[in-house]
């Protein structure tokens, strides 16, 4: 009989929840936490997505270390306590959780429609709540660890036309001040990184956009627009023992975009909702026909 070869890296023995777990800064993320030995179950709605990047994980993930995944919503209670028992089935532990659901849409304030705000609230800060929630009480049990949120420097900048998106994110990172007050005594760290524009998928609309690419780089003092992988390595940090003093943060990663402004996103806005319903937003009316999807 052939004894399991346990894993090694300064994350070994341990095992990673990470919500909306197919994305791009998602899967970056695991993979990270997977290379220095760390064990990683994912979790996202969408199964095909989820099962290609759990298999893709498998395939660079150190001897010892292991890839779950379970489909389901993290914006449910049913969602996330599914990846949770998963995550710690057969009496294992949990010791970190990188939440990472988030998302909005771009319109004026006075265009959106008003269950679309409260989605966008309940994508982007609801979201993180039950993930801290319902991680924190195996966490603890295992001593301790970390959990790290996902933001956006849309919570620190004025962004017009992402009402819904940027409230969301200024709320989970008032979330991530509460949290880590009150789980610190459980040695339970929570803090949040705050991703400028990343070359993602989930982006995809954004990179078509010559001009609006350029309006982002005009504005990003180191130059160049993110990768996965810049968001992984400070998800890495908060995740591990080096950030043992550290809790309660929104790190900013975002090429120093947060030194200037955020792009205008008006054409971006007309091209979602439809010219109509910008103008009369900025003429300081309500839309009287609901703005196109997008």
């Amino acid at each position: 009989m052939t004894t399991p070869v346990p894993p090694a890296g300064p994350l070994a023995s341990r095992m990673a929840l990470v919500t909306g777990g197919s994305g791009g800064i998602a899967s970056a993320s695991a993979e990270r936490l997977l290379r220095d030995g760390c064990s990683v179950t994912l979790t996202a709605r969408r199964e095909p997505e989820l099962a290609a990047t759990a298999e893709r994980l498998r395939a660079v993930a150190p001897e010892g270390a292991e890839v779950r995944y379970i489909a389901g919503d993290s914006c449910t209670t049913e969602g996330v306590r599914a990846a949770v028992d998963l995550a710690t089935r057969d009496g294992g532990r949990l010791d970190i959780c990188v939440a990472t659901v988030g998302g909005g849409k771009v319109a004026p304030l006075l265009a959106m429609d008003d269950e679309q705000f409260v989605e966008d609230l309940r994508r982007n800060t609801v979201s993180g709540f039950l993930a801290i929630k319902y991680a924190t009480p195996p966490i603890a049990a295992a001593g301790g660890g970390s959990i790290v949120l996902i933001s956006t420097n849309a919570a620190k900048l004025s962004w017009p036309y992402l009402a819904g998106y940027a409230s969301g994110k200024a709320g989970l990172e008032a979330l991530v001040r509460v949290a880590a007050d009150e789980l610190a005594p459980l040695g339970v760290r929570v803090n949040a990184v705050r991703p400028g524009l990343v070359k993602s998928q989930e982006d995809a609309r954004i990179f078509r956009n010559e001009e609006l690419i350029a309006a982002y780089l005009a504005n990003k003092p180191l130059g160049r627009i993110g990768a996965p992988r810049d968001i992984a390595e400070a998800v890495r940090y908060l995740a591990g023992p080096e950030a043992s003093w550290t809790t309660g943060q929104s790190i900013a990663v975002d090429g120093g975009q947060e030194l200037r402004a955020a792009p205008s996103f008006e054409k971006l806005a007309r091209a979602t909702v439809g010219d109509e319903a910008v103008e009369a937003a900025l003429a300081g009316r309500i839309p009287q026909t609901p703005p196109a999807a997008g």
